[in-house]
């Protein structure tokens, strides 16, 4: 990048990054189609899980980090959003019920029995990086949620109509994000926009929402690797 791009073409340049994200993975093309066996189902729940437990992690690394205090004011309601504010709130929550409703139990998902390696290694890999990289390039990797609402969407409608099997009340989750995830991405957009007014700055924002894609992407490749085509 020679010469610092318009905040709109930017943007667009953003958008563009995650085209092919990992909405377009084998695994989760399967799933969307009905293809996927409980088995299957039950695996990315279980491994999904950990992915969900440290998103208000990588929050907090995030806010330790962001000397805004506007900002860090909107910010922190991810975290609320995920950890709840009492027993039996929040999106974390939410995801343990579905667990449940898959056929795990409660505790073989939080006490991560399941979890695969590479999905370990892909989770602790994105959280260090929040902890690590200027908070900018960290808000810039939260972008993946550009296209959230359409893929929650997508999904949910997915499993009431493949997998019946799933109490479809425990589906909460999906819906939650659907109106989330759109509030949450423009206020990131918004973020990035402001801060990332350089070349230099502009690159890193890219390379940080290609990581996070590649870090998405991997915990697929480890979940199919062991789940899939059974």
């Amino acid at each position: 990048m020679t010469a610092a791009l318009a905040p709109d073409e930017f943007e667009e340049a953003l958008r563009e990054h995650v085209k092919d994200y990992h909405h377009q993975h084998p695994f989760h093309r399967r799933m969307n189609t009905g293809q996927s066996s409980r088995e299957e189902i039950r695996g990315w729940v279980a491994n999904r899980f950990y992915y969900q437990s440290n998103i208000p992690r990588k929050d907090g690394a995030i806010l330790s980090s962001c000397p805004d205090r506007e900002i860090r004011r909107r910010w922190v309601q991810r975290i609320i959003d995920h950890d709840g504010t009492a027993e039996g709130t929040g999106g974390i929550e939410a995801w343990l019920r579905l667990g449940e409703a898959v056929g795990l139990t409660r505790a073989e998902v939080e006490d991560g029995r399941h979890l695969l390696p590479g999905v370990r290694f892909a989770v602790d890999a994105y959280v260090n990086f929040t902890r690590t990289r200027p908070w900018v390039e960290a808000v810039a990797s939260s972008l993946t949620e550009l296209f959230a609402p359409d893929l929650m969407a997508e999904r949910l409608a997915a499993f009431e109509r493949h997998y019946t099997w799933i109490d479809p009340d425990e589906l909460s989750y999906f819906r939650t994000r659907i109106h989330q995830a759109p509030r949450d991405s423009e206020h990131g957009l918004e973020v990035v926009r402001k801060y990332c007014v350089t070349p230099e700055t502009q690159g890193a924002a890219l390379s940080a929402l290609s990581f996070k894609c590649d870090v998405l992407w991997s915990m697929l490749d480890a979940i199919d690797q062991a789940y899939g085509n059974r």
